[in-house]
């Protein structure tokens, strides 16, 4: 049975961690094949949209310290270069917008996956946990640099140094996900937002990713450049002329990703 689901509907790519004996805890497995679908999809330009979630009662509950050896210390370095840090650079620079529907706990590195996100949605029963300071670790996964700017530098060094469990209301209360959903609701709603994303003008919205990261390090004159740049990159696609075209017909445009 593969460590991922990966599935194709309606140009959704439909990715699923699938390990649910395990909470969905990642290994060296589910870290390489999660790597290799994100590769495909943003080499298919039949996907327009990702939906990541898990099988089961969880989303991740984080790294799978089983599969290290008892008898001596990990290799931190060599597992976060192998298995993290690619899924995540991965979700921040895959041409296709990327929606995590958190489906239960998500813990520690499942967590910090989630937040890394463009649009994060939970089940009302999830959870959050900056779990790391329970077994003596640092944040990883891009959470010392996502968290911080999704809360605040307050909440996030307390979320992190507390390893407070936070349900799905109170993050959505305090930004740290977009929405959460009723269970008999939750698959439905998450699907009709990867509909949507699947039909919006697919190279305008990664461009959009793209400003919002730059403007953590960016100046107001550099990010007023950077924008001006990307908008005529915007201005240059198939899509923008069509949705000129349908303002114009009054009718909904018809994007088709490029």
């Amino acid at each position: 049975m593969p460590d991922v689901l990966f599935e194709i509907r309606n140009q959704i790519a439909h990715l699923t961690l699938n390990r649910p004996d395990k909470l969905n805890a990642f290994n060296r497995g589910m870290a390489l094949e999660l790597q290799d679908h994100l590769l495909a999809c943003d080499e298919d330009d039949s996907v327009r949209a990702v939906l990541l979630t898990g099988s089961g009662r969880a989303f991740c509950s984080g790294q799978d310290l089983s599969e290290f050896p008892a008898d001596r210390l990990p290799d931190f370095e060599k597992v976060i270069d192998e298995y993290y840090n690619p899924v995540i650079r991965l979700l921040k620079t895959i041409r296709k917008p990327v929606i995590c529907a958190v489906n239960g706990v998500a813990a520690g590195a499942g967590a910090n996956i989630a937040l890394a996100c463009d649009i994060v949605v939970a089940v009302s029963s999830a959870s959050f946990v900056q779990a790391f300071s329970k077994i003596g670790l640092i944040p990883d996964c891009a959470g010392t640099f996502f968290l911080p700017r999704l809360v605040g530098l307050q909440k996030a060094t307390a979320l992190m140094m507390l390893g407070d469990k936070i349900s799905a209301a109170e993050a959505e209360r305090m930004g740290m996900i977009y929405a959460w959903f009723e269970e008999a609701e939750f698959e439905e709603k998450t699907n009709q937002l990867a509909a949507i994303l699947a039909k919006l003008p697919t190279a305008a919205l990664i461009l959009t990713r793209k400003a919002l990261l730059e403007s953590s390090t960016n100046n107001l004159e550099e990010q007023l450049e950077l924008e001006k740049k990307f908008q005529q990159k915007a201005g240059h696609t198939r899509d923008f002329m069509e949705g000129v075209r349908a303002m114009a017909e009054r009718r909904p445009p018809v994007f088709v990703g490029q």
